[in-house]
């Protein structure tokens, strides 16, 4: 199986809301627009707002989206500057990630990571100082 591209699809139960949290809130940008929906750059992947097959109700999503952001200070000003509430502050994780958590309209489960510099993430394994 030759996997060609990915993307999260949200269904949301009020597109514009929904909409208005993505493009305004979290400050995407928008990659591509169709009858029913808009896909958003968010870093290596996309994200897709569809206004079509959502149930009107809030759903449950049993993952989260995970989005890499240069500083969680930064993001997390711009966020509460916003009016988008911050679910649990940003904290270093046992797996050496600091992550802080907000929420969509719906109640989708958003993660929005800084990477320290000495995390092994950030190492090129093809270079050696020696």
């Amino acid at each position: 199986m030759d996997i060609l591209n990915s993307r999260i699809i949200v269904r949301p139960s009020d597109y514009a809301r929904t909409m208005e949290f993505y493009r305004d809130g979290l400050g995407l940008a928008i990659a591509r627009e169709y009858p029913g929906g808009t896909v958003f750059f968010a870093g290596q992947s996309l994200v897709e707002v569809a206004a079509h097959g959502g149930s009107g109700q809030p759903g449950t999503f049993h993952g989260a989206l995970w989005l890499q952001v240069r500083d969680l200070a930064d993001a997390a000003a711009e966020l509460v500057r916003k009016g988008i509430a911050i679910e649990r502050a940003a904290q270093l994780e046992p797996w050496g990630l600091r992550e802080m958590w907000v929420r969509d309209p719906d109640g989708v489960p958003i993660v929005l990571v800084e990477v320290p510099a000495e995390h092994p993430i950030r190492r090129d394994p093809r270079w050696s100082p020696e």
